[in-house]
């Protein structure tokens, strides 16, 4: 059927195509970021303002704002466990909420604070690099190659992952260091995930884990 459009002239559809329609996308996009407006709020009720929880809510109202202008992607993976692997991971801390615990710090304030101002620097970094090419589920958008993505593939998720880091020192307790390494587990198994699908959908991508071999 494939070689048959191609002989014909008539393009493929692509699966999912109605979430490409760019209001569509748009709508999703808010709808997904809604959970992480209350987790904010309920973090702050429940550990109050410390800087590594002030640095973890400005990843994410990064994330609201670059979401909302998102660039709509022109190919997005059908791959059922992928949609499910991303629902976990993107939403770990709303679905968590409840079981972690003030909990007691590891280390000097100077130490975790550190790790937190860190941690913001790499995540606004690669934000900006980014720009609009952002989303949760793995899709084709546009190609980033320039400011940290020069260096490393994920540096988002490595942001992230250092201020999960600090807020675990922070507030240490048994069940948060299993929450928040899960929370670590989950960004280190979605970048596998997500390259598995973008070097398979885009030679560009593939080239470009040649190019830049830190994950």
């Amino acid at each position: 059927m494939t070689a048959q459009r191609a002989a014909t002239g008539v393009p493929r559809k692509e699966p999912l195509a109605f979430l490409m329609v760019p209001w569509v996308d748009k709508a999703i996009a808010i709808v997904a970021m809604v959970p992480f407006v209350y987790y904010v709020y309920a973090r702050f009720r429940i550990s109050g303002w410390s800087l590594p929880w002030i640095a973890f809510a400005i990843h994410i109202f990064v994330l609201i704002s670059t979401m909302v202008i998102r660039r709509v992607p022109v190919r997005i993976t059908t791959n059922r466990w992928f949609w499910l692997l991303t629902f976990v991971e993107t939403y770990w801390g709303v679905l968590t909420l409840g079981l972690t615990t003030p909990g007691r710090p590891l280390a000097p304030n100077w130490v975790t604070d550190s790790i937190a101002i860190v941690s913001l620097g790499l995540a606004l970094w690669a934000r900006l690099s980014l720009g609009r090419s952002i989303g949760l589920v793995p899709a084709l958008r546009k190609l980033v190659t320039h400011g940290v993505y020069r260096y490393m593939r994920h540096p988002i998720y490595s942001a992230i992952s250092i201020s999960l880091v600090g807020v675990a020192l922070r507030s240490y307790s048994p069940r948060n260091l299993v929450i928040f390494g899960l929370g670590i587990f989950w960004f280190c198994l979605k970048s596998v995930v997500e390259e598995s699908f973008l070097r398979s959908a885009d030679p560009e991508y593939a080239a470009y884990m040649q190019r830049v071999r830190w994950r």
